[in-house]
């Protein structure tokens, strides 16, 4: 991955979003290639086709295969969750990574089902956040060194890369930096998340309000929205897709925290997330507001809102029947069928 030298982090962040790879073209011709000789009428597979040809591309060969898919969930703190902003405290984060230690999450379930990894990255979770409320939420070379940490998902080298966040707290966040991002109203991008409701919604809807009034006049950069109005697990996860793609890894995104990360990135280059999936769209009523301006189509829409990676974690297991149908079918010549 290429390495930048510069006196200001950002620098750094911004050299390697100029310098991101594109998908190999001709794999991505083969792989169309060999779809439309497979035994089955041209387009009858769907999305599970295209799917196919996209993972085709970014890993350089006609037939792709996934054998190391990771799930890698950020949990991080949140100063702004001492405003009440969510019905659970905030200590119930360092619970949940605990309960995925133990493999008793849910997310923990779907991994097996479908033979993926599991990683959990703790971000400093005896140490909040500052109130993005009143306060930056990081400084530029912490926002830069996490993103730098999240790039770490990649050390394993998964072939495919699925990710989740943990956080009290984090729905407020990711309602803030898609309300900085994209304007509009504070309560366009607030929902209940892990079930705010009433006076607990309300106070939820004031914080992103004041917390993006606050960090007006710095709205025009996407790293600046991030560090202001984000948290750890947001930035470690956009160092995270941004270092998949430097490595042509496709990832799969799960619910409305993880596209918080990834729109900032979609902001500095609308290329940014030509490597991605839409693991699923949440019950969140902004996400799917939210993945159209992405222009990202998600692969399942189940209701969920549980966060932890697990709706892109359920997800693999389209992405592996695509690729499995992509290598294993016969073509009309193999199997002795007459073609249209």
């Amino acid at each position: 991955m290429p390495r930048a030298v510069s006196g200001l982090p950002f620098d750094d962040i911004r050299n390697l979003v100029a310098t991101m790879p594109g998908p190999d073209e001709a794999a991505r011709a083969a792989a169309a290639a060999r779809q439309g000789e497979l035994v089955k009428p041209p387009g009858a597979l769907g999305r599970l086709e295209a799917i196919a040809i996209d993972i085709a591309g970014w890993q350089g060969r006609a037939i792709p295969v996934v054998n190391r898919p990771t799930v890698a969930v950020f949990a991080a703190t949140h100063g702004v969750a001492s405003r009440g902003v969510s019905p659970y405290p905030p200590e119930v984060t360092k619970q949940m990574v605990a309960t995925f230690t133990a493999g008793k999450a849910a997310v923990n379930q779907i991994c097996g089902v479908f033979g993926a990894g599991l990683r959990v990255f703790d971000l400093a979770l005896d140490l909040p956040s500052p109130d993005i409320v009143v306060e930056d939420a990081l400084t530029e070379a912490e926002c830069a060194a996490t993103m730098a940490f999240g790039m770490e998902a990649l050390a394993g080298e998964p072939d495919l890369l699925c990710l989740g966040e943990m956080g009290i707290g984090n729905t407020t966040v990711a309602a803030a930096i898609f309300h900085g991002l994209y304007g509009g109203q504070a309560e366009e991008w607030v929902g209940p998340g892990t079930g705010s409701t009433g006076e607990t919604l309300a106070r939820k809807v004031e914080a992103v309000r004041a917390a993006v009034a606050r960090a007006s006049g710095h709205l025009d950069d996407p790293l600046e929205v991030l560090r202001k109005l984000g948290g750890r697990e947001v930035a470690a996860m956009a160092g995270a897709i941004l270092a998949a793609r430097m490595q042509r890894v496709p990832v799969v995104l799960d619910g409305y925290v993880v596209t918080a990360a990834a729109a900032v990135l979609r902001a500095m280059d609308e290329h940014a997330l030509d490597h991605c999936f839409a693991g699923h769209v949440s019950a969140e009523p902004a996400h799917r507001r939210v993945l159209e301006r992405l222009g990202l189509e998600p692969l399942l829409d189940l209701g969920m809102r549980l966060g932890e990676g697990s709706g892109a974690a359920l997800s693999i297991g389209v992405i592996k029947s695509a690729l499995a149908c992509h290598s294993g079918m016969a073509t009309f010549a193999e199997a002795g069928v007459a073609d249209a």
